[in-house]
């Protein structure tokens, strides 16, 4: 982890980390609470960029960097499931994913 920031969210407050791999690629993580009672993954295409987002009750979270689109729904799950205590939510898998072009 390079950083991370607290910052104001609509729902309260958030956070934004920026990771790094030894490449120098970076990957920023923006997580805040959510009220909805769910488990959503969507990737959006706008250009060339390809913000990954989903929710995971009580949390959402947005994830962006020059990291390839196959590559981004892994990730998420790896972060949903070590943010979860390790296990998956129900449901999650990267079928379960849907693409939303801007």
């Amino acid at each position: 982890m390079v950083g991370g920031r607290l910052l104001p969210g609509e729902a309260g407050p958030a956070a934004q980390f920026m990771y790094e791999n030894p490449t120098g690629a970076r990957l920023a993580l923006y997580v805040t609470g959510t009220p909805r009672d769910e488990t959503t993954f969507r990737l959006f295409r706008d250009g060339n960029r390809r913000p990954f987002y989903w929710v995971n009750n009580p949390a959402s979270y947005a994830m962006s960097g020059p990291i390839s689109e196959g590559k981004l729904p892994s990730i998420a799950i790896e972060v949903s499931s070590a943010l979860a205590g390790g296990r998956p939510s129900p449901g999650t898998s990267v079928d379960h994913i849907r693409n939303v072009t801007h």
